[in-house]
């Protein structure tokens, strides 16, 4: 090729090694903060990165993936013909209409607000549905719109400072349920958009309940971020247990719920570094608060009670890679207890990735079944089951391939 000829931009693709040094840097971390989470060392990595190892087994991949939180596995190893998204789903056909209503902000309007308790009662059965219906993200994607179209007019209509409040209070709500929805969707900038508006809502409203439920979804989004914002995501869990602490004493049941949901949210971040002993430390604390719940309560938002502290036991011992331990709070979980469809499909994916830590792949799969079973738009939207899957489509047992070819089938995988 003549040297002044427009150059070729795939005669010199980045290789495998170089592609996980620009992701791993994106994230914020170490050579060594990666090989820890990996179960390898610093130089590990280095070796991977420098092009001295060649490039990893497909399981190995996949968790790479998964710790990079690497959105397209294409990104991570080059093959432009295979694009698979891991931890953003293709895009649920309600987004748009949810991103518009959002969007539209607007300042001012000729229609009245809805009454506050017609617009309570509304965001109530939203709640209700988003729980009950396995096609929660349909269902819940169908109301948003209108409510936080509605939510916007009763703060800016609000005739006193006691109305504006508590009309803050139900818009904070709303953008919550949005989180919600938002979430996996390919638009990071949206969701930041809907936290960010939930928790100024909040803090406008002054009401502990609400201002607890915009800390811990703030949270949430800062540790799925990556490591580069768990110190953000430990910052803001921090702050809204030392708020609510003081309160606790004589706070009603939604508080002191709010209040152990932030502190299992803690230790859940904490899990992630890989700090065994603080997360348990905080799942500890959490659970002493659910204690303290009545039998039966189950918070609408966090899903925080009693019969959620397995499933969380689950999670904490599956973000240590403790593959045993993993099994072993599995067991003594029960799924049955937990009303909340979308909840209860997400404790069986993180089931499975326990049995997908311990050897157990033909469990795992059983598992990510009922997990489809519950609720097909949780795991349709959920990269650590699509990472099971591509991995056992790949097994040596062709009865595991065809499971898992049929569970990628089911999640619509193929059409992604």
């Amino acid at each position: 090729m003549p040297h002044d000829a427009t150059p070729d931009p795939y005669s010199d693709p980045i290789a495998f090694g170089q592609r996980l040094q620009i992701l791993r840097t994106r994230r914020g971390m170490t050579r060594d903060q990666l090989g820890g989470l990996m179960g390898r060392s610093g130089s590990w990595v280095k070796g991977i990165e420098t092009g001295r190892r060649g490039v990893p087994r497909l399981e190995v991949v996949l968790r790479l993936a998964e710790v990079l939180r690497v959105r397209d596995l294409a990104d991570l190893t080059g093959d432009q013909s295979v694009h698979v998204d891991l931890f953003t789903g293709p895009g649920h056909p309600r987004l748009a209409a949810v991103r518009a209503a959002v969007d539209a902000f607007p300042l001012g309007s000729a229609e009245q607000a809805p009454f506050a308790a017609h617009l309570t009662a509304r965001l109530a059965g939203a709640w209700s549905a988003r729980h009950t219906s396995p096609h929660h993200r349909d269902v819940v994607g169908a109301l948003l719109p209108d409510l936080i179209r509605d939510a916007q007019a009763a703060v800016r209509q609000a005739d006193s400072a006691a109305d504006r409040r508590a009309a803050q209070a139900v818009l904070s709500e709303v953008y919550s349920l949005s989180q919600f929805f938002v979430a996996y969707q390919p638009d990071a900038p949206l969701l930041w958009r809907v936290a960010e508006r939930g928790m100024v809502a909040a803090q406008e409203s002054e009401d502990p309940h609400t201002i607890g439920i915009a800390a811990w979804l703030t949270a949430q989004a800062h540790r799925d971020s990556g490591p580069g914002h768990f110190d953000a995501a430990d910052h803001v869990t921090t702050e809204a247990i030392g708020f609510l602490a003081p309160l606790l004493p004589d706070a009603g049941t939604e508080v002191r719920a709010i209040a152990g949901a932030l502190h299992f949210e803690a230790g859940y971040t904490a899990a992630r570094r890989g700090e065994t002993g603080t997360a348990w430390r905080h799942w500890d604390d959490a659970r002493a608060i659910a204690a303290r719940l009545p039998e039966a309560y189950f918070h609408p938002v966090t899903s925080f009670s009693r019969a959620i502290m397995g499933a969380h036991a689950v999670t904490i011992a599956v973000e240590l890679h403790a593959g045993g331990e993993s099994v072993r709070q599995a067991a003594a979980a029960d799924a049955s207890t937990i009303p909340s469809r979308p909840r209860r499909s997400r404790h069986r994916i993180e089931e499975a990735r326990g049995y997908q830590l311990d050897g157990q792949p033909d469990v795992a799969l059983a598992t990510l079944a009922q997990a489809h079973e519950a609720a097909p738009e949780t795991i349709r939207y959920n990269g650590y089951a699509k990472r099971i899957i591509l991995e056992e489509a790949e097994a040596k047992s062709p009865d595991r391939r065809r499971r898992a070819s049929e569970l990628a089938v089911k999640l619509g995988m193929l059409a992604a």
